[in-house]
């Protein structure tokens, strides 16, 4: 992997309001979250920003509304970065854009407020969200090929999940971060491992992270879906168990046909193991879909001629 890929360790990364108890088996979140994630991987972005916003000024003062346009934002960056190369689609270099500075500002945000609750009263909840706030800056980092910031965000990140984890053992949302940082650490190059050393970065373990990441698909509450999505990716990305990623992409594929990168993601996997007419199905799905926003409706349709193209090649080169 080249030195590029130590900055996806970035990729780590709701009981009333103000009232979460230390100890708590799950999130527990109000009433319109699930829409708002529902919108989010539907690809209504823009419909589900417009809903946190609603949410942040109902709660002023709690993270969850900043952390939810966040992660739609965080899917028009990822859309609007993703090339297909290696035989398959994914987000591969982001350029530091003006656009990010809210971004990184709704995680600022999101830490402040987790970090004041914290102060006054410390739970699993606010350490959840302050870890979730360094992790969505370090997966902006890791994409802008900023990898020594994005290495020190993931390690703030993993500190507060871990502590999340230590007042509520059974908190499975953490597990999302944790699982992706024992994961990609484990799967670093040579150079990154270096890098590693030097910075004082902990190890981590794969095996370990697949777990975790399980338990996070099984149990989390905001965080089941893009785990989902993340361990696909990585299985196909770097373990090549095409047959099993294809196993985790596909309910949400299933539970979500209009998002393109979720069809994309499929139809990659398809294609790696000779299912030529179901991966033909599925980009033609991910270019017929309608998209809000122009430069990321512009970039899927890139991505689809590109995934198409590669699969008629290598069918010629398989009849030649």
């Amino acid at each position: 992997m080249r030195m590029r890929g130590y900055g996806v360790v970035a990729i780590l990364l709701f009981t009333t309001f103000f009232a979460a108890p230390a100890y708590a088996a799950k999130l527990a979140v109000p009433a319109e979250t699930p829409a708002i994630l529902d919108k989010i991987y539907s690809f209504d972005l823009q419909g589900a920003i417009e809903d946190a916003r609603r949410m942040q000024a109902e709660r002023p003062e709690h993270p969850l509304g900043y952390l939810l346009e966040g992660e739609a934002l965080w899917w028009r960056i990822w859309c609007t970065s993703a090339e297909f190369k290696y035989g398959m689609t994914d987000a591969r270099h982001h350029p530091k854009l003006e656009a990010d500075r809210h971004y990184l500002q709704l995680a600022e945000k999101i830490s402040s407020l987790a970090e004041a609750q914290i102060k006054q009263h410390e739970t699993a909840e606010m350490q959840f969200y302050a870890g979730m706030a360094d992790a969505a800056v370090a997966r902006l980092y890791g994409l802008r090929g900023e990898n020594r910031n994005a290495a020190r965000a993931g390690v703030r990140g993993r500190e507060h999940l871990l502590r999340a984890k230590a007042l509520d053992p059974e908190l499975a949302d953490a597990d999302l971060g944790l699982g992706l940082y024992n994961y990609y650490v484990d799967t670093l190059s040579s150079i990154a491992r270096v890098l590693r050393f030097l910075m004082g970065i902990p190890g981590g373990s794969k095996q370990e992270g697949v777990r975790l990441l399980e338990h996070a698909i099984a149990e989390g509450v905001l965080t089941s879906n893009v785990a989902r999505f993340y361990l696909a990716m990585d299985l196909h990305r770097y373990d090549q168990q095409y047959e099993k990623a294809l196993g985790v992409i596909g309910p949400l594929v299933e539970k979500y046909p209009a998002n393109p990168l979720f069809q994309l993601a499929r139809g990659d996997l398809y294609a790696k193991l000779g299912r030529r007419e179901k991966a033909l199905a599925c980009y033609r799905a991910a270019g017929a879909l309608k998209i809000q926003d122009a430069e990321c409706k512009k970039r899927v349709r890139e991505l689809v001629r590109a995934s198409m193209a590669a699969l008629q090649a290598n069918a010629k080169d398989a009849d030649g």
